[in-house]
């Protein structure tokens, strides 16, 4: 969740964005000041407690803190900011499962730790910003992932259909500290906000042992090199680093000599091109080398359109048909991924084991979820995919309304479509295409 920042505090990001694009070549060396700051230390706070999160290893909860009192427990936090004596505590590490079977860590840290790492964001936000280049769409005001899709579709139909995916194995986890910390001092001197990253990127490890105990490791400072996952202060340096990447691609002449176009989310990005493909797969090779990052082979690829396609944010890109004349162009449309994932989830919802709940909670968690994956899918032309999920939904809503309530049979009779749109509420999903400025191509 992101919440506006109080005057005083867009002030100071104002200030410093117009400094930092005034003056390219300038260093900051007062900033960690700001950082304590009471009116950015308290929306820092305030955006950590909208984003909700589990406690790190200290435990502690938000509902401890209103209890022990905001207001002296981030004056004693701006103290030991302003004294010098703040320590970063241990991130607490649990892992997520991922879609492919495998899992991937998230790092937790102590409620202080992320509201002290928000407070720097909100002050080192506005002077990184200035320099981020264009092709970069993660994290960003005025930016997105349908900012990110929309420029690779206009890419492939302006030529470049020569297309490699690229993967980066573990980016986060292997962002070399010594070169990540190189890049945020190219625009910040000031040796105390340093300090306080260097603390982050070496903050140690806890994590379940697996014998009813928690374990230490501080795998980042032995190896120099990892961003954990989960912290508010991940995005900003995972773009910082990546930044290094898509700049070099133009200073050593590879997108104009190859006409070759990077978009990147995050760690996810492809290459666009009109050029020879090898030489810039061969050239992005060398590069991620030169970098310290690792690139992942098997699911690093080229596809040539409009023979091939690929799939980038959730969406495949490549040869699409209009409904009305037939006709073959270049577009976008669902991923089979992020179809099979809502499916999975509507399935969730509508098992066996949830017939205890009421229908109308049941409809509403469904709606939930339809609604925030059609705010995502809304690009191209999305009727097919609308269509085949609300049919499931229907089917599978039906099914459990007949396993509540002992109906036996389909149940068609007794749950018509009506039934379940006006008197439960469910979300008319295909309706929503009306209003989509691409879902009628």
């Amino acid at each position: 969740m992101i919440l506006e920042p109080p005057d005083k505090v867009q002030k100071l990001q104002a200030a410093l964005q117009a400094k930092a694009k005034g003056s390219p070549g300038y260093r900051f060396y007062l900033l960690y000041d700001k950082v304590y700051r009471k009116d950015v230390l308290e929306y820092a706070y305030r955006c950590c407690k909208a984003n909700r999160g589990s406690p790190g290893v200290d435990s502690q909860d938000f509902a401890d803190i209103e209890k022990y009192g905001e207001e002296r427990w981030l004056g004693e936090l701006a103290d030991k900011l302003h004294r010098k004596t703040y320590r970063a505590e241990a991130v607490r590490r649990v892992w997520i499962p991922k879609s492919d079977g495998r899992k991937r860590p998230l790092g937790i840290p102590c409620i202080a730790d992320r509201t002290v790492m928000t407070a720097a964001v909100v002050v080192l936000t506005p002077i990184f910003e200035v320099d981020m280049p264009t092709e970069q769409h993660a994290y960003r005001a005025n930016f997105s992932a349908h900012t990110a899709v929309r420029s690779v579709h206009s890419l492939m139909n302006t030529g470049h259909t020569k297309i490699i995916e690229g993967d980066l194995a573990g980016y986060f986890d292997s962002l070399p500290h010594a070169e990540l910390l190189k890049s945020v001092a190219r625009r910040v001197s000031d040796r105390h906000l340093l300090h306080l990253l260097k603390m982050w990127l070496d903050a140690p490890v806890e994590e379940d042992d697996g014998k009813g105990g928690t374990k230490r490791t501080t795998p980042s400072k032995d190896s120099g090199r990892g961003v954990p996952q989960g912290s508010p202060i991940s995005p900003l340096l995972g773009n910082l680093y990546m930044r290094r990447f898509v700049l070099g691609w133009k200073q050593r002449g590879t997108e104009s000599r190859l006409q070759a176009k990077i978009v990147s989310y995050a760690d996810d990005y492809v290459i666009c091109c009109k050029g020879d493909v090898d030489e810039a797969l061969a050239e992005m090779r060398w590069m991620m080398q030169r970098l310290k990052l690792t690139i992942n082979e098997a699911k690093t690829r080229v596809c040539q359109l409009p023979n091939e396609r690929f799939d980038f944010l959730g969406y495949t890109f490549g040869r699409c048909y209009s409904g009305k004349t037939g006709r073959a162009y270049l577009g976008t449309r669902p991923s089979k991924k992020s179809l099979t994932r809502i499916i999975e989830a509507i399935h969730e919802c509508t098992d066996r084991r949830t017939t205890w709940q009421e229908a109308e909670d049941v409809v509403l968690q469904i709606n939930g979820k339809l609604v925030g994956w059609a705010n995502y899918f809304s690009l191209g032309p999305v009727s097919k995919a609308y269509h085949a999920v609300e049919q499931y939904t229907l089917s599978r809503l039906r099914r459990w309304l007949c396993d509540k309530h002992k109906v036996e049979g389909s149940g068609w009779t007794r749950y018509p479509d009506e039934y379940l749109h006006e008197k439960l509420g469910l979300v008319r999903l295909c309706k929503r295409t009306q209003s989509l400025p691409w879902a009628k191509a």
